[in-house]
């Protein structure tokens, strides 16, 4: 093994889980950049999700299912171009993934800039828009194998945990500063007229993470290191020999695809069965929650429980979080789903709410212990693929959602996915968690 040289753009002699050839400094400021990054990537993939429920407001006429088919679009692009994510750590290298996928970001946020300033914006221009956030999110399945190459196994699930978690909070962050933005000048600007008094400024929700993603690309393309990783696509597709590729994938979609996908939806699933676009609302009942009022809370608290339950996992092991977590999302889920059964006033609204808090409480604990498994269990390198595949797949979970959404009343598909989480219990207990698994992680 030769001796670890730092001075150059890739790093020589880098073994992390050898003291003497690994640089905890330069592991831990690469997490820190690349989760910046992310955290930005997720505000953008979440973009349609914050001001789709307010464009109503600004002199757009969009039904119910165009509302859900425009927040589902960034959960299917975001799917596609994970597959091509999850092969660029061990191509391009760290240094060039970041910092490219950082000006990436400025797209779609300068395209939804201009359209949301005109009402007469075709909803299939929207579509594309909503297309193009995927980006955002896709870059999770190259930032997060990368992070992998450059921390030893027994700090894998925290610093996954944490770059995963903070990232996911990018989400909650445009959820949270969305009605904030849209209600204010920013900074003294207002960057065009109101349809109507009182109308949000949806544009200033498009524009303020612009300077962030300059400077995470400055940032990347200054500090960040490639470490000696290297394969072509072709050696890398050894991952789909492995069943723990496909039972971590099956584990992944319950976590972070269930996760994703109601967090996406979640102002939209108030709306339409306690707010304003519910038959609550056609009763004349008053009090009606406002869905993105709520949104981003569903969000944070999965994206919080993410990074904290990391330490817990190097501790115990992913295998026994895992179960856990699948058994409160089935409970959580089904509980939601009766409620949704039996909505007769808003004060239903605040029960509902706390089974859904507790199901992001779940999923939060799971997207933890998912990712702490899969270092464990696979061979390095195998593990960065896997990670970068089962993230692609599960980040489907916002179209998906959004779609059933469309298709079916939100009850049936609340039982549906307690159903399938109750599957997942009992995969995670036979091969991962029980006494003497065959693959315990």
């Amino acid at each position: 093994m030769p001796t670890l040289d730092t001075t150059g753009r890739t790093l020589t002699g880098w073994n992390p889980e050898e003291p003497e050839n690994w640089s905890s400094s330069i592991a831990w400021r690469t997490l820190a950049i690349t989760t910046f990054s992310l955290m930005l990537g997720f505000t953008v993939w979440f973009l349609p999700s914050a001001i789709a429920p307010r464009l109503n407001e600004i002199g757009f006429a969009l039904s119910k299912n165009q509302l859900y088919w425009l927040t589902s679009m960034p959960g299917l692009s975001c799917g596609l171009l994970r597959l091509i994510y999850m092969f660029l750590p061990a191509t391009i290298g760290t240094r060039k993934m970041i910092g490219i996928s950082s000006l990436l970001y400025l797209l779609p946020m300068l395209g939804w800039f201009s359209a949301v300033q005109n009402p007469s914006t075709s909803y299939g221009v929207l579509l594309g828009l909503a297309f193009t956030c995927g980006v955002g999110a896709a870059t999770f399945s190259g930032y997060m194998p990368s992070t992998g190459f450059f921390f030893p196994k027994r700090l894998s699930g925290t610093a996954l945990g944490l770059q995963g978690g903070l990232g996911n909070i990018g989400a909650g962050i445009i959820q949270l500063a969305a009605p904030f933005l849209m209600s204010t000048s920013l900074f003294g600007l207002t960057w065009v007229e109101r349809h109507s008094a009182g109308a949000p400024m949806v544009v200033n929700a498009t524009v303020f993470f612009l300077p962030w993603s300059v400077l995470a690309a400055l940032l990347a393309f200054i500090y960040l290191k490639d470490v000696p990783v290297k394969a072509n696509v072709k050696e890398q597709l050894d991952i789909f020999g492995n069943i723990d590729t496909w039972l971590m994938t099956v584990l992944y979609i319950m976590t972070f695809g269930i996760f994703s996908g109601f967090a996406a939806q979640t102002a939209l699933i108030i709306n339409n069965n306690y707010g304003a676009a519910s038959a609550l609302a056609d009763a004349g009942l008053t009090g009606l929650p406002k869905g993105a009022s709520y949104a981003f809370l569903g969000t944070f608290i999965g994206s919080l429980l993410r990074f904290a339950w990391g330490p817990l996992c190097d501790r115990f092991g992913g295998a026994i979080w895992t179960f856990v977590s699948a058994i409160g999302m089935a409970a959580t889920l089904g509980f939601c789903g009766w409620q949704l059964t039996m909505v007769d006033s808003v004060g239903d609204f605040k029960v509902f709410m706390a089974g859904l808090l507790a199901m992001f409480f779940f999923a939060g604990v799971g997207n933890a212990a998912t990712f702490k498994q899969m270092p464990m269990i696979m061979p390095k390198r195998q593990a960065g693929g896997a990670i970068g595949f089962t993230a692609a797949v599960a980040s489907l979970g916002p179209f998906l959602v959004g779609v059933a959404l469309a298709a079916m009343p939100a009850s049936t598909f609340f039982f549906a996915c307690a159903a399938y989480c109750a599957l997942c219990a009992v995969i995670c207990w036979i091969r991962y968690a029980r006494p003497n698994a065959k693959r315990p992680g």
